[in-house]
């Protein structure tokens, strides 16, 4: 007879899944970042300097995340490489952004566009073509 060991069990999952773990425990419970948001697109640059391997406290996630960072990477490409939500990427970038081992890049304001009078210019001008 066989017994099923207690607790849900879900056909998708199986001993070589390893842990599930839920992301609020990757950020203890956190759900925002102790700097400001970051934008998406922001580019996101580990200094060349940076050694986590002296970082004992941070957690693994904190590590591939400077590791993916020596190349200028954005916020979502970082949450689609660790396949992890953007908030939680976020709340872990706060923490290497506070402890100075990343730098942020946000994109410029979208209030720094042309004026109206040169894109209405490079309208006539593609209509001409």
């Amino acid at each position: 007879m066989r017994t099923e060991p207690p607790g849900p069990q879900h056909e998708w999952l199986d001993g070589e899944a390893g842990p599930v773990m839920r992301p609020y425990t990757l950020t203890g419970g956190r759900v925002r970042s102790a700097v400001d948001d970051f934008n998406l697109v922001a580019f996101v640059l580990a200094g060349s300097d940076v050694d986590t391997s002296t970082q004992s406290h941070l957690l693994p996630e904190h590590r591939r995340l400077v590791t993916l960072a020596h190349r200028p990477v954005s916020v979502a490409e970082l949450a689609a490489e660790l396949d992890l939500a953007v908030g939680v990427v976020r709340v872990l970038l706060g923490d290497l952004l506070a402890e100075g081992l990343v730098a942020v890049h946000e994109p410029p304001a979208a209030g720094i566009l042309p004026d109206d009078d040169i894109l209405k210019a490079v309208v006539s001008g593609l209509r001409a073509l």
